[in-house]
């Protein structure tokens, strides 16, 4: 099937789905098995919404999926009105590239997982939440965010290993916007969690702090590439530490 076969399938099932929507809400349709009507109402929106993702219209798959989630809040089924946020926030992330709004759907993902108790999932999103928000060099929010992900998770014994990584997050996030508070935070991030100390993004951390304060690029470029010779930096690793970098006088601009 082509893409305009698919978006006239995706038109069919959505309008279905809204006359089924339509005839719940009558006083016969809500004797007649109402609730069994919105969700299958619910069921055509997310297929619809499939087909508009596979024809690349991607403002319709959102409409029909906002469209699923209204239905499942009033329904109270919060755990999969999350995953529909989610779904729509891969969309903006990935295809629309507009982050501001990921943000705002992995943040109401979050929020539905948290109060559905499932953790996991809700880290999962509000992750999502403070690398953007660090992009976007929305430092505070992000810090709040891997400090109460780190928080969450280190005292969880199949999860407490990621938590240096989200304390390390955190700490870069802070050495971006002063060096005080990179120091302060590492100190407070040992005291909470002892493993931190040991770990090689503390140490990396230490060095990049007394390269900063001597104001010494070559230590600083030096103690990067050490680093990234046995653990690979990823792309937002990078982009926060070449912003820390630049806070250097006479600094190039790379980790060269």
């Amino acid at each position: 099937m082509d893409n305009s076969g698919k978006e006239k399938e995706a038109m069919q099932l959505m309008a279905e789905a809204d006359k089924k929507v339509k005839s719940s809400g009558s006083f016969l349709g809500g004797m007649f098995g109402g609730n069994h009507k919105v969700e299958d109402a619910c069921e055509m929106y997310a297929r619809a919404a499939n087909m508009f993702k596979m024809a690349k219209n991607w403002s319709e798959a959102i409409n029909c999926l906002n469209a699923a989630i209204d239905i499942y809040t009033d329904m109270g089924r919060f755990t999969i009105a999350a995953k529909h946020h989610m779904t729509i926030a891969e969309i903006y992330e990935s295809e629309l590239v507009d982050i501001e709004k990921a943000i705002a759907h992995y943040e109401q993902a979050a929020d539905y997982y948290k109060g559905e108790e499932s953790n996991s999932s809700a880290n999962k999103c509000l992750l999502k939440v403070g690398s953007y928000s660090a992009q976007l060099e929305q430092y505070p929010k992000a810090i709040e965010i891997f400090e109460q992900v780190a928080t969450s998770t280190m005292d969880n014994p199949l999860l407490k290993y990621n938590a240096k990584e989200y304390f390390w997050k955190a700490a870069l996030c802070h050495f971006i916007v002063d060096e005080l508070n990179a120091k302060l935070a590492i100190e407070k991030y040992e005291g909470m969690f002892p493993a931190f100390s040991d770990s090689r993004e503390c140490k990396l951390l230490k060095k990049l702090l007394e390269a900063h304060e001597e104001q010494n690029n070559e230590a600083f470029t030096e103690a990067v590439k050490e680093f990234d010779s046995i653990s690979r930096l990823d792309q937002w690793q990078t982009t926060m530490l070449l912003r820390i970098k630049k806070t250097i006088q006479g600094d190039g601009g790379d980790l060269k």
